[in-house]
């Protein structure tokens, strides 16, 4: 650890005489930094802070600030310093404001975010969240930079508070750390090497969040596909996917993200014999180039990765595949990128995630000779996103017409209000616009204020809460988003009401009083390692 590990005291809490200080959490990166975000919002309200009100974090007012970093490309760390040079103005004119870094990119450069910005107070790492209440505590005692960055994981962080986002879906980690040496790649040297939780743990912690009122529960590890080579089990990941079926209420599960090098058929079969298990895969490709793989040190070809889609698609055929793509890695030639063009016409993506290579100091990558030219990268990388656009256009014009489950959510599009539609997911995970009907349109005129039609006693049968589901049928297509007006018609429109529908009304109406009813969630108990068929169904 790079500071004197001391005994942490508890956070003192304030008094009745004391207002709660507030503070606003900023999330940079993947999945895995938006799950950390809820443990970092768990720990401080269990310390005795409060969330600042949304007014409060768009105008900077929270007292404190915590940026959760990434450090997986470079512009990762410009939006942290841009953050932080933004908000350096707005701590110097509100004397006991606090500023606190933490993840990745605080994991790696550690003592140099000080230097870079002194009027930062705490940085911390990722091996070490439980440390964030007691080092703000202490960086106002001594009114000085505290930095803690822990070398090896100190506490899992699914055994801290946590206060999530949402009360009809959350995420559950099943492992952190990764354990492969793909060569662009920064994260094992951030997260470490790969720490499995026992199974009972993770289910445990599953249903926890079903009683709580969540429907749906998305898998997170590096590598899910790897999960239980730490405790013997290489079969591990296909048998959680199997118990996660058995958990009564609970309507979908998701994972992310899984290796195609680690990718086995027991899986395949686990997702398409578990009903509750989504019709949803998100498989990084990085380079459709054999070449380029080896270079990457992915431990597949391309062959194998098409392989895989076309066995997943034998037993779930409207599965909704997605993925991640590199352009300009090291020696990339054109031939080279024609295969990987080659590979995702083959492969069908509903969508991709495109990224332009960055060097990231401390990757083998990074040293390699024949760095791409900006301009060639650029043009290779506008011909990917027009190439994947047609196939995403494609295949979301084949869901027109198609009857749909969409879990409604909170946030929205930029045109629902206007048009009166409400936003959610379909199984596949394809964001969809949804009208209400005509007679119900004038109601959403009121979602969002104290009088919302959707927190009363008796709500209209026609209108869907956060966490209720819609069957619809899909009427028109976008590239990434399907639209289903058949309500305005008179066509399908069916609203089936949840637990998530009732948990999302108690959080407002306890908001609405001023209370706090977010649902932070207790720390999983310990289970033993079991992955037979839980006696969680009556």
């Amino acid at each position: 650890m790079s500071t004197t590990a001391l005994p942490r005291p508890a956070a003192p809490q304030p008094t009745t005489a004391t207002p709660r200080r507030t503070y606003a959490v900023r999330t940079l990166g993947c999945q895995m930094n938006v799950h950390d975000s809820e443990h970092m919002a768990g720990m401080l309200e269990d310390a005795g802070y409060r969330r600042a009100s949304p007014e409060d974090e768009a105008a900077n007012q929270a007292d404190v600030v915590v940026i959760n970093t990434c450090a997986v490309r470079e512009n990762a760390a410009n939006k942290l310093y841009g953050n932080l040079g933004m908000l350096a103005s707005v701590k110097a004119a509100r004397p006991g404001m606090q500023i606190a870094v933490g993840g990745c990119l605080a994991q790696k450069d550690r003592g140099t975010i000080v230097e870079k910005a002194p009027w930062v107070d705490v940085v911390f790492g990722t091996h070490n969240l439980d440390a964030l209440p007691v080092l703000l505590e202490r960086a106002r005692h001594n009114d000085a930079a505290q930095v803690e960055i822990a070398e090896s994981l100190q506490v899992f962080p699914s055994t801290l508070p946590t206060r999530r986002e949402s009360v009809y879906a959350g995420w559950v980690s099943i492992s952190v750390g990764c354990n492969n040496t793909c060569t662009f790649c920064i994260v094992p040297h951030l997260r470490g090497k790969e720490r499995d939780r026992r199974p009972g743990e993770v289910l445990a912690e599953v249903q926890a969040l079903v009683a709580q009122g969540a429907i749906e529960v998305t898998l997170l590890g590096q590598n899910v596909n790897s999960y239980g080579v730490e405790f013997g089990d290489r079969g591990a990941f296909a048998k959680l996917l199997r118990a996660c079926g058995q958990i009564d209420g609970l309507e979908r599960v998701r994972f992310t993200s899984p290796h195609p090098a680690a990718f086995t058929d027991d899986v395949i079969e686990a997702m398409a014999e578990t009903p509750n298990v989504m019709p949803q895969l998100h498989m990084p490709l990085q380079s459709g180039s054999d070449r380029i793989l080896r270079a990457m040190r992915r431990s597949y070809r391309s062959a194998k990765f098409l392989g895989i889609l076309d066995r997943v698609r034998a037993v779930m055929p409207d599965a909704s595949i997605t993925t991640d793509i590199i352009v300009g890695f090291p020696g990339e030639t054109d031939e080279d990128f024609e295969e990987t063009l080659r590979v995702v016409e083959a492969s069908r993506f509903t969508s991709a995630f495109t990224f332009q290579y960055s060097p990231r100091p401390g990757t083998p990558a990074a040293d390699l000779g024949e760095q791409v030219p900006k301009e060639v990268v650029q043009e290779r990388f506008d011909r990917l996103l027009a190439l994947q656009e047609t196939i995403s256009g494609r295949e979301s014009e084949r869901q027109v017409g198609r009857t749909l489950e969409v879990l409604v959510t909170e946030g929205s599009g930029r045109k629902d209000g206007t048009s009166h539609r409400v936003t959610g997911r379909a199984a596949d995970n394809r964001l969809v616009h949804l009208a209400l009907p005509a007679a119900a349109q004038d109601l959403a005129e009121g979602f969002g204020g104290a009088d919302d039609p959707r927190l009363a006693d008796v709500v209209d049968p026609r209108l869907p809460r956060p966490g209720d589901v819609v069957t619809v049928e899909v009427t028109r297509s976008a590239p990434y988003h399907l639209i289903a007006d058949s309500a305005v018609a008179g066509g399908t429109f069916d609203v089936r009401r949840t637990a998530s529908g009732d948990a999302w009304v108690a959080r407002e109406r306890a908001r609405l009083r001023g209370e706090d009813d977010h649902g932070h969630g207790a720390p999983a108990a310990p289970g033993p390692v079991v992955l037979g068929l839980p006696t969680l169904r009556p």
